[in-house]
């Protein structure tokens, strides 16, 4: 097996998109046979160059570290809000409600919700970087069939930094109207886009080790025993050795049954010739508090990593209330910016499905990012707000049907 053999692969312009099934990446979780096992073995250096490793290792870290899984799935979950397509005419509210019920199909090839193919395009789009696929239409050409996404690892580039896909031993241009690609943190250096990931994987070793070292010492302590050491009392004067040896059995007996015997609220007493001591590792609670300490940091650092403060996850570290709030409203106006550009492609959806039917407006995407918690805030700013356009209106500064129609607005 050469592992580093460069393969030579037919570009082809056209085909059947239908078939998702091509797009599937091969799973070490199904080997059959020596042929599949070659196939997937059987990796050129565009693989190592192209970072097709990457994507797997990604997987593996957000579906095995906790930390990781929580910081992606937290990204995934605020950013995945509720939202819906808008636009003036019922006609097109009709046609572009029909489209969020067929746009997405499962694992399964059922049409899913329109929630399940937001929460999927973002947990693409932090994880590896990059969301892309094809928009596939109906055979007779007048609707948006599905949304057929594909994954990263088959998305590579040529020498001429053009997007190409990877199907066996053929690979298909993307230089076509049908597809559409969202790189995360793009630049020069990375036209596929940086995963929210790729900034911890040193980081999550090195937290794992830990891990598993607190468990080996764990288990090779165990748990703290009692040792309980008996002095043998003197021998009584005219005592032969028959009754002195069944005397000091008889005494040992009876204090191993009375300790045997004592419940957890009860206290052994004895004479002062039994010592009780502890078997188990010295210095414990220090020992604790440095695995403790050294686990927070790594902690800290892949939360750092995914652009997330330990206590949005539920590490409590002594965070205030103030600086929750302010670090949330950090993660906040970064997500706006992020669904700022996932609006734009649903919207290339929407105005392509109502071209198809005629309808000749532009939809718009909007994500609700309100929250219950927020309501007191809001409520205080929208009485602020009504406050000072009555003092404006009392100063002269404003007209009655002008205060009228800036509080009418504010009550929306």
């Amino acid at each position: 097996m050469n592992l580093f053999s460069k393969r030579k692969k037919q570009v082809i312009d056209s085909v059947d998109l239908r078939n998702s099934t091509m797009f599937k990446s091969g799973s070490t979780n199904s080997f059959q046979n020596s042929g599949s096992l070659q196939s997937v073995l059987d990796y050129s250096i565009s693989d190592y160059q192209n970072g097709r490793f990457k994507y797997q290792l990604y997987q593996f870290l957000s579906d095995s570290v906790p930390a990781v899984h929580a910081c992606l799935e937290t990204w995934v979950r605020l950013s995945a809000a509720p939202g819906e397509f808008s636009v003036s005419s019922e006609k097109g509210k009709e046609v572009l409600k029909q489209l969020s019920g067929r746009l997405y199909n499962n694992s399964l090839g059922q049409s899913g919700s329109m929630v399940s193919f937001v929460s999927e395009l973002f947990r693409s789009f932090y994880r590896d970087g990059l969301f892309s696929g094809f928009i596939l239409l109906e055979k007779n050409g007048k609707s948006v069939e599905c949304f057929l996404p594909v994954h990263a690892s088959d998305i590579q580039l040529d020498d001429k930094n053009k997007f190409f896909l990877e199907i066996q031993d053929h690979a298909i241009s993307l230089d076509r109207n049908d597809f559409y690609s969202i790189p995360f943190n793009a630049d020069r250096k990375n036209l596929l886009g940086k995963s929210i990931l790729h900034t911890i994987p040193f980081v999550s070793y090195i937290e794992q080790q830990l891990v598993d070292d607190m468990r080996r010492t764990s288990h090779n302590s165990g748990f703290h025993r009692l040792h309980v050491q008996i002095t043998p009392p003197e021998r009584m004067s005219g005592e032969g050795d028959t009754s002195y040896i069944d005397r000091i059995n008889s005494y040992f007996d009876s204090t191993v049954s009375m300790i045997k015997s004592c419940d957890i609220d009860e206290n052994p007493v004895t004479w002062d010739n039994v010592t009780i001591n502890h078997v188990g590792p010295e210095n414990v609670k220090s020992v604790t508090n440095s695995w403790f300490m050294n686990h927070r940091s790594m902690i800290e650092e892949i939360c750092a990593g995914t652009n997330l403060a330990p206590f949005l996850l539920g590490y409590s570290f002594g965070a205030t209330t103030t600086w929750a709030s302010f670090k949330f409203d950090i993660v906040m106006r970064s997500i706006k910016s992020v669904q700022a550009e996932i609006s734009s492609f649903l919207e290339w959806i929407g105005n392509i499905e109502l071209a198809l039917h005629g309808i000749h407006e532009k939809c718009t995407y909007n994500f609700d990012n309100t929250f219950a918690y927020q309501a007191s805030d809001k409520s205080a700013v929208r009485s602020r707000d009504i406050d000072s356009i009555i003092k404006s209106l009392n100063a002269g500064l404003l007209d009655k049907e002008a205060a009228s129609l800036q509080i009418a607005k504010l009550l929306k």
